[in-house]
């Protein structure tokens, strides 16, 4: 019994059999053009005899136990190059194959017609069988019929037909690609991807060399702060009379517990007789040497921590130490030569810079004019000598003010301008370092600007006070000057020290370490004119004016520090200071 389904298939089929029957059918006049000197063809599906359709089937069947015909596909590879008469047996072939095709394709439909109604699933398939070998006959002499008629190329035909019998994929079409340089779209993406990657990466190599550098810096360089602590005598020297080294190293070996840079200074603290005080002295001594500092100290006879150092510090005291400090420096990197100008003890920061430079086999010039008040006060003479004599690159210059008398027969008298000229050529082009006493840097400063000389190319650091201005007298000084104070005006400025919570008057004209001074709250200072910054200190109110600014740097002028020793109250307003 045949299913619904199956019934209207197998009409389909059948319908759609008919359809290439009819368009398969070759005319007569076909036949005899292909065929000269043979009959009419027989109609396909027709039986020619009168013996009905079962003699036309039966001799359909005879060429069906016959060997197929060669397949055309392989001849369509060579249908380019074939001559004309060649082609017409390639027509004739092709059209004897949708012949015979045709009658399999009859015959396997009759027989599938014949079998459905029996349930007879193997003549079915049998059937089905003739069908596709009439269908494979049938399509590939249309092919070849095509190819012939259009002249299409035989090897894309054979090529297909190949891909078809395989079930492989076609050939995917050609797309028109972009390129660059021979390089497509997908290619330039992947190496700009690639490159974009190992810039990153190299980026990112940088960066960590970076910060590692930066981490190595701040764990190698000195602190920022100052270090305090003790550290003892080792050795004590006499330079002069009233002059003496002090060789200080780490109680418990080793090298120095901080570094520093020529020309800095470090604060003693000593505390007797109930007094606890505060001194600046500048290291005479290398930054190169770094298990020892040594300081210079002249015994003033009113100097209460010089007199303690120079009549009762033996080797082996230990003294209290806050170090480094200052910034009248020099290395090397600041200038291509250097200009060294000093009076009495302040050669001390000078014998540093130059010690140093020496270490180092710096090869530039080094020029030191130094005046003393006596030969015998002339500190590190011996020393310099030496040096002069293994460097040729150093250059000194000495003069000794109060020579009479004495065996000098050196230089005599103060620093001339012509001197200064005469002895450093081209004195208006380099750096020029000053330290001493208060006149002698003023007098020594006016002959460089008169010699041409910038003043931003000449450096000082005051030694001393200035004259009249020791401690009683800066006492008596302060005093006049508040009961001279105009009685018509508003209001006396004042400060009050936050930290020790005393305030103190101040007059115009006196600066707040004077006004510290006068009620009793300590402020560390050591030059006084404003060059060596230990008097710094934050100011929380008010407006001030300072008269010199060069131990204050610019970073800590805009955080509100200020110089004690010459900040004056401004405009009248009171201010606030910590201390």
């Amino acid at each position: 019994m045949i299913r619904p389904h199956f019934s209207s298939t197998l009409a389909t089929v059948i319908a759609l059999t008919f359809t290439i029957l009819l368009g398969a059918q070759v005319t007569q006049d076909e036949h005899a053009s292909h065929h000269p000197g043979q009959d009419s063809p027989t109609e396909v599906g027709v039986p020619s005899g009168g013996a009905g359709g079962m003699e036309g089937m039966a001799e359909m069947m005879q060429g069906m136990g016959a060997p197929p015909p060669k397949e055309l596909y392989p001849t369509l590879m060579e249908l380019s190059g074939l001559p004309p008469e060649k082609r017409a047996e390639v027509k004739a072939a092709a059209h004897d194959r949708m012949k015979s095709g045709t009658v399999l394709m009859a015959e396997g439909l009759d027989r599938l017609v014949r079998a459905a109604p029996t349930d007879d699933y193997q003549a079915m398939q049998e059937a089905v069988a003739l069908l596709r070998e009439g269908m494979a006959r049938f399509d590939s002499g249309l092919a070849a019929h095509r190819a012939l008629s259009e002249n299409q190329d035989g090897r894309t035909i054979a090529m297909n037909w190949f891909r078809s019998q395989m079930n492989l994929p076609g050939s995917p079409a050609p797309a028109e690609q972009w390129s660059l340089l021979g390089l497509s779209a997908a290619h330039l993406a992947l190496m700009v991807i690639l490159i974009g990657f190992a810039l990153a990466m190299i980026a990112m190599y940088f960066l960590k060399m970076r910060r590692a550098s930066t981490l190595l810096r701040r764990l190698t360089e000195a602190p920022r702060g100052p270090w305090g602590g003790s550290l003892r005598v080792a050795r004590i020297f006499a330079e002069t009379p009233s002059i003496k080294t002090f060789r200080l190293l780490e109680p418990v070996g080793g090298p120095i517990p901080f570094t520093f840079l020529p020309g800095q200074f470090l604060t003693l603290t000593v505390a007797r007789d109930g007094r606890t005080v505060k001194r600046s002295y500048t290291i005479a001594s290398s930054p190169a040497q770094r298990d020892y500092i040594e300081i210079t100290v002249k015994r003033e006879e009113q100097g209460f921590v010089s007199r303690y150092l120079c009549d009762e510090v033996r080797e082996g005291t230990l003294l209290q130490v806050s170090a480094p400090q200052g910034y009248l420096t020099f290395t090397g990197k600041e200038a291509e030569s250097i200009v060294l100008i000093g009076a009495g003890v302040g050669i001390t920061p000078l014998m540093s810079v130059i010690r140093y430079l020496t270490d180092r086999a710096w090869p530039k010039d080094i020029y030191l004019l130094f005046s003393c008040r006596t030969p015998d006060q002339f500190a590190f003479g011996a020393e310099l000598e030496h040096l002069h004599r293994r460097h040729a690159n150093l250059h000194v210059v000495a003069t000794v003010t109060g020579a009479d008398g004495t065996e000098w027969t050196g230089l005599r008298g103060r620093f001339t301008k012509e001197l200064i000229s005469q002895s450093v050529p081209d004195i208006a082009s380099r750096r020029v370092h000053l330290c001493g006493p208060a006149p002698m840097m003023d007098v020594t400063r006016a002959m460089l600007l008169e010699l041409g000389v910038a003043a931003a190319s000449i450096m000082s650091e005051g030694f001393g006070p200035p004259p009249g201005q020791r401690p009683h007298e800066r006492q008596i000084a302060f005093e006049a000057a508040v009961a001279q104070a105009d009685p018509d005006a508003p209001e006396v400025p004042s400060v009050l020290f936050t930290i020790s919570g005393k305030t103190a008057q101040l007059p115009a004209d006196m600066s707040v370490l004077e006004a510290a001074e006068h009620v009793g709250v300590s402020i560390d200072y050591s030059c006084r004119v404003g060059t060596c910054g230990a008097c710094k200190v934050k100011l929380r109110k008010g407006a001030v004016t300072m008269a010199v600014e060069e131990g204050l740097p610019p970073a800590d002028k805009t955080r509100g520090i200020i110089l004690a020793c010459q900040a004056k109250a401004f405009g009248g307003e009171s201010l606030e200071v910590e201390a």
